[in-house]
């Protein structure tokens, strides 16, 4: 079966994770995406041993041009001229400079779909400046999100806007073909990697704005004794998401605690955490992710990224699942 974006070519202009994700993603997807390169090519490739640009650039073709001199920039008018979607992750006006911006770049495909994935968007004080993923965390208010018992906000060891950034330009390169396609009209696309992540928190701007406390939403802030990260017994740790009564039940079942029974999942005390994570200290890490392949209680064992590929939930995942 042909995949959905069968017969469309993008354009990737971009470097490091966010836009060049965008582009493996439409490519999964079938399109053909070609990457441009400078001479040097992407920085990426110079990270991690490689490993952030062989991550983010699978089924692409890889072209090199320096869109600074006369011929680079001529024969990036000739592969727009082809292309049904283009995207670039340069700051404001650099594109402009290149004489391909998406004014210039229309002039010779008028049904093209262009999108902007920077920083800080295409306007506002802050548009120019420099920034990465951390400064995205932190004015998206999701940083503050993440704080542990002191208050202080923890340091990710992933860059969820990057990764959040790309999924969306993706979806929106999308929308816009789709609208061609009905229309004949073409597309541009402007999106800020700082206001995504502002996006998902419409449930705390909602309890805010009731004259709420910053803490978050009371039922997944982690103050429930029902839905926490607990340590076992080597270590290492676990999730329990029992919000509901049924499942906070069948936990209760599993531990034969029947003290336990009389609280309910909306329970809040430290007396009553401290009690429940003794009990995760009597199993190591192992045991519990036993256990979370058979009681329905909302237990998950905290994987390390490696291990989610031996997971038997994934791998039996990964015979059915293909991308459109």
């Amino acid at each position: 079966m042909d995949k959905a974006l069968m017969g469309i070519r993008v354009l990737d202009v971009t470097y490091y994770l966010p836009g060049p994700y965008a582009g493996m993603r439409l490519a999964e997807m079938g399109a053909e995406v070609i990457k441009i390169e400078p001479p040097a090519g992407d920085p990426a490739r110079y990270m991690s041993g490689g490993y952030v640009h062989e991550a983010n650039n699978k089924g692409k073709t890889i072209v090199h041009l320096d869109l600074k001199t006369a011929e680079g920039h001529e024969q990036m008018l000739e592969l727009a001229k082809t292309a049904d979607a283009l995207i670039e992750t340069f700051r404001p006006g650099v594109m402009k400079k290149l004489g391909l911006d998406y004014e210039s770049l229309k002039a010779v495909k008028p049904d093209l779909v262009y999108c902007s994935l920077s920083g800080y968007g295409q306007k506002g004080p802050l548009a120019e400046l420099g920034s990465h993923d951390l400064n995205y965390l932190a004015l998206s208010g999701a940083l503050d999100q993440m704080a542990d018992s002191n208050g202080r906000p923890v340091h990710p060891a992933n860059t969820f806007a990057d990764y959040t950034g790309g999924l969306l330009a993706s979806e929106k390169i999308i929308a816009a073909l789709l609208r061609k396609f009905r229309t004949g009209e073409g597309a541009y696309l402007d999106i800020a990697l700082a206001e995504i992540l502002g996006e998902f928190q419409g449930n705390h701007d909602i309890y805010h704005q009731s004259g709420a406390s910053d803490c978050g939403i009371p039922e997944i802030s982690g103050n429930r004794i029902s839905y926490a990260i607990y340590e076992t017994k080597d270590g290492r740790f676990v999730t329990l998401g029992a919000l509901e009564e049924k499942f906070w039940h069948n936990f209760c079942e599993f531990a034969e605690n029947p003290n336990w029974q009389k609280w309910s999942a909306k329970t809040v005390g430290s007396k009553e955490h401290a009690e429940v994570a003794d009990f995760f200290k009597t199993k190591d890490w192992q045991e519990w992710y036993e256990v979370s392949m058979s009681v329905d209680c909302c237990l998950a064992p905290v994987l390390k990224a490696h291990e989610r590929h031996e997971h038997p939930q994934f791998a039996a995942r990964r015979q059915t699942v293909n991308f459109c």
